[in-house]
């Protein structure tokens, strides 16, 4: 059986101090989510490992994620938060990356008022900290932040980056460019992706077939440095499921030609350097 590796997921509880969202407004997910949540959400699917991804822009976050990784097997990786541009970044950044589940940072970009901020000199000693202890840089961005990231790519060639949910494209309203072509230059960059995020950006009630133009460019793209992860629980606020999610990327990506067995395992695997597909 072909193994199975949710490359972005979350879980969060509501009680940990600093946690902001999901607020009242988010009805669907506004509660707690964690392990047993998820085993649930994927009854049916053998699923071998995730990749768990966070949810706060806080420390005491990423720290309650660690915690959790330890005592989850399920959970292969943890991509945490550190504030970039604090003074003592990147000691945090040494300090967790000891953590032996610990794979990366995502600083929240689509948040950041300033288009242009991962750019700033003030960033260079976390960067350097980043690439010296080997983690990664999930970059959580939208169509505006694409040139920017090209070249901070450029200035960072050997930080190993994958871009989230696919940078967001604006799927509600069925605009391809200029996402179309600044994406191509990140994937000719090297950079990896994820086929994750899409059906919280489409229209509500539109079918998953819909997003058919962005898998097939994304599979033409990136081809084995795309990876497919579930967005769950945000996945939610589509009125999708995982299961549902995972069936219709599976089709979806079958008819753009991708190869599977990287999409939903190899590409998370090499990228998050996980030792085995196989849960223990």
């Amino acid at each position: 059986m072909m193994p199975l590796i949710d490359a972005h997921q979350h879980f969060w509880s509501l009680a940990t101090p600093g946690t902001a969202w999901p607020t009242a407004a988010e009805a669907e997910i506004h509660r707690d989510f964690g392990p047993e949540d998820l085993v649930n959400a994927a009854a049916g699917v053998q699923l071998d490992g995730t990749v768990l991804v966070q949810s706060q822009p806080t420390d005491r976050d990423t720290d309650w994620m660690l915690a959790l990784a330890e005592r989850t097997p399920l959970v292969r990786a943890v991509v945490g938060w550190v504030d970039l541009a604090a003074p003592h970044a990147a000691d945090r950044i040494i300090e967790i990356a000891r953590q032996p589940k610990m794979r990366g940072v995502r600083p929240m970009l689509q948040s950041i008022a300033d288009t242009d901020w991962l750019l700033q000199d003030a960033l260079t000693p976390a960067l350097e900290a980043l690439q010296a202890t080997g983690l990664r840089l999930d970059a959580l961005v939208q169509p505006r932040h694409l040139p920017m990231l090209a070249r901070f790519v450029e200035r960072w060639p050997d930080l190993p980056i994958v871009i989230d949910h696919a940078a967001k494209p604006h799927a509600a309203r069925a605009i391809l460019d200029p996402w179309r072509d600044d994406i191509a230059r990140l994937g000719g960059l090297g950079l990896y992706c994820k086929l994750s995020g899409l059906r919280t950006e489409q229209a509500t009630g539109r079918p998953a077939a819909d997003l058919i133009p962005y898998v097939e460019h994304l599979v033409h793209v990136f081809g084995e440095r795309l990876m497919w992860g579930s967005d769950w629980p945000v996945l939610l606020l589509s009125g999708d499921g995982w299961s549902a999610w995972h069936a219709d990327a599976l089709s979806l990506a079958g008819r753009a030609g991708a190869d599977v067995e990287r999409l939903f395992a190899d590409a998370a695997m090499e990228f998050y350097a996980l030792e085995t597909a196989n849960a223990q």
